[in-house]
């Protein structure tokens, strides 16, 4: 019931501004992009045959299909020593973690990114699978079998 002499246009006014309000909220953040769950898959995997006993490398892809997550560290019985590395400007540099992005892939390949396994329990040798697990902040760990390939393996040339 309006009074006399007032118009109802106040209370469609606020309407307006209550219904703007709520689609404003609705949009400032996109929930599937924020909450969505990863799902890596860990491809490729494997380990030049070490030439030293102390020391040797690993790579692998991982791909995405869901939501970010971030490759935090690595643990294996081959070392209780494996660190994550970047190549720039042709200099390794440790890094604490790898992003691994939304429906995207994280590369680790010869010249890029990759793991140095440091202190060898023992030297792996061609043909041997080396058991490594990666540990994600939000898929939790992933264990793979990492074949040791030979010294000079390309995954291009499969030699």
């Amino acid at each position: 019931m309006s009074r006399p002499g007032r118009s109802p246009r106040p209370l469609a006014g606020c309407a307006v501004v209550i219904a703007v309000a709520v689609t404003l909220a609705g949009c400032g953040s996109d929930d599937k992009d924020s909450s969505a769950k990863p799902e890596v898959k860990v491809t490729g995997a494997y380990m030049p045959a070490p030439s030293m006993d102390s020391m040797a490398a690993g790579f692998f892809t991982v791909t995405n299909s869901g939501g970010a997550d971030t490759l935090t560290s690595v643990t294996s019985d081959l070392s209780d020593d494996v660190t994550l590395h970047a190549t720039k400007g042709g200099a390794m540099e440790e890094e604490k973690s790898f992003a691994v992005p939304k429906d995207g892939t994280l590369d680790f390949a010869s010249g890029g990114n990759h793991l140095m396994f440091e202190k060898l329990t023992h030297k792996p040798k061609q043909g041997e699978k080396v058991s490594v697990e990666l540990h994600f902040a939000k898929s939790g760990t992933v264990r793979i079998s990492m074949p040791v390939k030979s010294a000079t393996y390309s995954p291009k040339t499969g030699h």
